[in-house]
């Protein structure tokens, strides 16, 4: 039997990921019948109402579909396989490592600063409120495959920003101050560098670029992280999966 699920905070989410896990560790195909509700309850030692909250990510993700007096079953968007989805919710170090490369941080700018109209919306904020603004490059081997800027409510950061490394991992200090991001909405476009990010910063030979606008969420519904990242196209390439 599973072990039990504790963290309420994050129960739905932790079971949706043990029920893609159990999926897959089961080899459920396209049309095959899910465990019931009863029995999933009974697997994973947790209540039913949290099961059905998990049961209808999986169904708006389009993973599984319940019939009426049937039950629920696997779909076959399950099935699909692509090489590197950009709907999958990972660090950037971690996805960068994915692509065989060993990252070097180098901060460009910090700053506190009022949002625009764009940040504040994306972070639900007043433009009266305050983000933080970090810019930074992304090296391998000294040669630049990301630049990007992300914006952080001030008021979720209770430290001063010079106390602060911001060469390191941006989740795991905002996991240290108890708002870790959790999923993120994402859209993707292929774009140049800005002229002024290319001229400040002596990147003439970016080239082409996979622009990833992302706001990240907290396991609340929070919005914690509005990222603009450029990633070079000649490093990187992105699968996607339409449902």
């Amino acid at each position: 039997m599973d072990e039990p699920l504790r963290d309420k905070q994050t129960l739905v989410i932790k079971l949706r990921d043990r029920i893609l896990d159990l999926i897959r560790d089961a080899s459920l195909k396209p049309g095959d019948k899910l465990p019931t509700e009863a029995e999933l309850t009974q697997r994973f030692r947790i209540s039913r109402p949290v099961v059905r909250e998990a049961l209808k990510l999986l169904e708006q993700d389009n993973v599984i579909y319940a019939e009426h007096g049937r039950g629920r079953f696997v779909s076959p968007m399950s099935a699909v396989r692509v090489d590197r989805p950009i709907t999958v919710f990972e660090s950037v170090t971690d996805m960068v490592r994915h692509y065989g490369y060993e990252i070097v941080n180098k901060v460009l700018s910090i700053a506190e600063e009022a949002p625009d109209e764009l940040v504040a919306r994306q972070l639900q904020m007043r433009v009266s409120d305050r983000v933080i603004r970090i810019e930074r490059l992304r090296l391998h081997r000294d040669e630049p495959i990301m630049y990007c800027v992300d914006y952080v409510p001030r008021s979720l950061i209770s430290a001063r920003l010079y106390d602060i490394d911001w060469n390191g991992s941006l989740l795991a200090l905002l996991e240290e101050h108890k708002n870790k991001p959790r999923m993120s909405a994402a859209s993707v476009s292929a774009v140049m560098l800005p002229n002024d990010v290319v001229e400040r910063n002596d990147l003439r030979d970016f080239g082409p670029a996979l622009l990833i606008t992302e706001t990240c969420f907290n396991a609340a519904g929070i919005p914690v992280i509005y990222a603009i990242d450029y990633h070079r196209g000649s490093h990187f390439a992105f699968s996607l999966a339409r449902k």
